[in-house]
């Protein structure tokens, strides 16, 4: 086996059990909502439904990264074991999070100049970033070396694509991805905005659709185009969302028929409180592999 570490933020978007189940390390992000400060730990402090219902209540949510010190307090428990790390960062531009990480990774080297310690910016977000690290074990578990699934991931992260909607702008507004102008107009038009995740992880709207009908349509249509073998996409998909539990069982059963060689069928999971900080309720997103992502 081989002994390394793999690690990445809890804003992969999975449940706690499936980290501990896929021997996946996990770092905490922090958020505030009201006056109480919660670790974002998968759910358990806060869980999803009791947050969104919160904040469509009105309560204020707040986000905060992982600090270069809880970095270097989190990688260190494995250096002193004398484990190596691979650790999966969420996406530099959405977070300076893959900046702490370098920098205690920076300090680490010089006290643990025998151990590898290497950082990615996974240049993705929420279970998609789930679905990088689920790839990743199956990897490491399949026995590839830690060098190689380095190299692996560097040279295939922008494949992995996330398509995402919402039916509640007002977090988008809130967050200046759309403007106030805009989201007033989108909301008397129905309009549900279609967004991805771009070359540099960055979350950028691409078409303004009038309905959700229309808009978990085209969302498939947009995995048939840039899936791995279109339609006859084999490999795995990933379905998040925060609330809308109606839309996102229709939309994996629209994805399900669509492709009917898909790895299993696809995966449900909530959209955590960092993520589903700035996203609000009425946000589904899917994540399958695929071309390269362009800006």
């Amino acid at each position: 086996m081989n002994d390394y570490v793999l690690s990445c933020c809890s804003t992969a978007d999975l449940s706690k059990e499936r980290f501990v189940d896929r021997n996946i390390q996990v770092i905490y992000f922090h958020f505030m909502i009201g006056d109480e400060d919660y670790l974002d730990d998968c759910g358990e402090s806060v869980p999803p439904k009791e947050l969104f219902d919160r904040m469509d209540a009105g309560e204020v949510t707040k986000t905060s990264q992982v600090t270069v010190e809880e970095y270097s307090t989190f990688f260190e428990e494995f250096l002193k074991e004398g484990r190596d790390i691979l650790h999966i960062s969420l996406s530099s531009g959405i977070s300076g999070s893959y900046n702490s990480a370098v920098y205690a990774k920076k300090e680490l080297e010089e006290k643990y100049p025998e151990r590898k310690i290497f950082i990615v910016d996974s240049l993705g977000a929420s279970s998609g970033y789930g679905l990088i690290m689920e790839t990743l074990a199956d990897m490491r578990d399949g026995g590839m070396k830690i060098d190689s699934l380095y190299k692996w991931i560097e040279a295939n992260k922008l494949c992995m694509h996330h398509w995402f909607f919402s039916t509640d702008l007002t977090y988008y507004i809130r967050g200046g991805r759309i403007s106030k102008a805009a989201g007033m107009i989108g909301t008397v038009l129905n309009v549900c905005p279609l967004l991805n995740m771009d070359s540099n992880g960055v979350l950028t709207p691409r078409e303004k659709l009038r309905g959700k009908k229309k808009t978990m349509k085209r969302t498939v249509e947009m995995m048939r185009i840039h899936a791995t073998d279109h339609e006859m996409y084999s490999g795995k998909c990933y379905l998040c969302h925060s609330i809308c539990y109606e839309e996102a069982n229709e939309l994996a059963a629209m994805i399900e028929k669509e492709f009917p060689k898909l790895h299993g069928r696809v995966q449900i999971w909530n959209i955590g409180a960092t993520i589903g900080s700035h996203t609000g309720p009425g946000t589904i997103s899917i994540f399958f592999w695929g071309d390269k992502r362009e800006e």
